[in-house]
């Protein structure tokens, strides 16, 4: 299998901008979110609204260009859940299979179905992402399409209604396990209707994200931006339950590899000669790491949240692994914080990983980021390491920097692509590396502060602006291979 050099972006932060307003997703949950007056006010969100973005839906054969033009022979995007179907596919019943501990065993699926969803899917949206795709293939790319990159359709999930009242909300996304069934189908029409564009698919990107920010971490913008431990362990049990019906959905109408990308981080103790700082280090690995890489490829569930499996066969279903990789943690013991989840012995430390200041230097003397994050390249190594322990089809699928004045990007790129030559001579087949981002983009609760792109865009004309020493840095590595 050749080397895959690649760019990623998702839907919700690159799609929206175009001047007149004509190619807006209001139907998911984060437009609803980054511009509620509550988050806006308490400063959870920047006030940005993605409606000024990038407007990749109309200038994506201009990207796609760009991408070429570095020499990139593969391409990682999202489908958007909320544009194909922007209202609730409820009505479209399906068979349900569940196991012995009442999980969601099987979703039966049948043509019929596939009919009815082609009934209320968005044409227009179907018809955008088909020629988005032909594009990508007659610039003979080799194309990655994600299913889920953090956003979901409102009707599945109100985060505004949910942080108000979680039990009384109508719409409780990855909380209710109604979601696994939903996107279920969802994965199955977009796999009936694109799999002849489509080399390689992943069921999410960076599921625990969703978990660990959205219900344990209510003050960084995430939504529903709620402290929910019981609420955290659902979204973590049903992901990885969607994740496997997913799977079997895509392959109904697949037979392309199916997997899953992680933000695999490596954590290391404070002080390694401290027995209960180590503990924590493994717990975090634990907790944020192997849930996901255990189930998936193994088959074992931590139910339990406790560090203890048991054997669930019907969720290993996984083909590849995506390692999204930014930064490692820094961690410290602290006594269990929560009954649900006893695996949550840890906090980062200050100074390190994300917990760092924003262009300052950590305490190891690396430097750290506009975002504040740590630039610690040894820990895609490590991530990725462990990410081979579950598969031997393994990617970088995200690794950039934030850094607007593009001073630390150029040396960033070369030392993590050197991590990846030093995976492959160690016997560790690393397939692929995909930078973010091509473009700057909406980063999330941040919105355009916050700039990875090897090309600056400019606010209102939307023209592409090489940010020259990274994009012929990125075109030199690429050049040269990966051998």
């Amino acid at each position: 299998m050749e080397f895959y050099w690649g760019v990623v972006q998702s839907a919700f932060q690159f799609e929206m901008g175009d001047p007149y307003r004509r190619n807006l997703d209001t139907r998911s949950d984060w437009w609803h979110w980054v511009r509620d007056p509550y988050n806006i006010k308490n400063e959870l969100v920047s006030g940005d609204l993605p409606e000024e973005g990038i407007n990749n839906y109309e200038l994506y054969e201009i990207d796609h260009r760009l991408a070429k033009e570095l020499g990139l022979n593969a391409y990682q995007l999202t489908i958007e859940w909320s544009r194909i179907f922007p209202c609730p596919t409820y009505s479209v019943e399906v068979e349900v299979e569940r196991d012995g501990y009442g999980f969601i065993k099987s979703v039966k699926i049948r043509k019929e179905h596939l009919e009815k969803l082609d009934e209320l899917a968005n044409k227009r949206e179907v018809r955008h992402y088909e020629n988005v795709l032909k594009n990508l293939k007659k610039l003979n790319f080799t194309t990655f399409v994600t299913l889920n990159h953090q956003t979901n359709p409102i009707w599945l999930h109100d985060p505004i209604e949910v942080r108000v009242n979680i039990e009384k909300a109508r719409a409780r996304g990855w909380v209710d396990e109604r979601a696994i069934v939903e996107f279920s189908k969802f994965a199955a029409y977009v796999a009936w209707k694109f799999d002849k564009y489509v080399d390689f698919w992943a069921t999410f990107d960076e599921p625990m994200v969703t978990a660990e920010l959205g219900y344990l971490a209510p003050y960084v913008g995430w939504p529903p931006g709620i402290l929910n431990p019981k609420a955290a362990k659902s979204v973590i049990m049903h992901q990885i339950i969607a994740h496997a019906r997913a799977y079997d959905s895509i392959k109904k109408f697949s037979d392309k590899p199916v997997g899953v990308i992680l933000n695999i981080i490596p954590a290391y103790p404070l002080n390694p000669r401290d027995s209960k700082h180590v503990k924590a280090a493994e717990n975090y690995d634990l907790f944020h790491n192997r849930l996901f890489l255990e189930a998936v490829n193994k088959g074992k569930l931590d139910i339990d949240i406790n560090g203890e499996y048991v054997k669930v066969p019907h969720l290993k279903r996984n083909d590849w692994i995506g390692n999204n990789y930014y930064t490692r943690e820094v961690v410290k013991y602290v006594e269990p914080k929560y009954k649900e989840l006893p695996l949550v012995t840890f906090v980062g430390v200050e100074g390190y990983g994300y917990s760092a200041n924003p262009n300052s230097i950590s305490p190891d003397n690396n430097p750290t980021s506009d975002f504040g994050w740590e630039v610690y390249p040894k820990g895609l190594y490590d991530s990725t390491a462990e990410a081979y322990e579950y598969s031997e089809m393994v990617f970088i699928t995200e690794n950039g920097i934030a850094d607007s004045k593009d001073i630390l990007r150029p040396r960033y790129i070369v030392d993590h692509v050197k991590e990846v030559k030093r995976l492959r001579e160690n016997g560790i087949n690393v397939l692929g590396y995909f930078h973010w981002a091509l473009t700057d983009n909406y980063e999330w609760a941040m919105g355009f502060k916050i700039r990875f792109g090897l090309y600056e865009v400019d606010p209102i004309t939307k023209e592409r602006i090489p940010r020259r020493k990274s994009v012929e840095t990125y075109k030199k590595v690429v050049k040269e291979g990966i051998e």
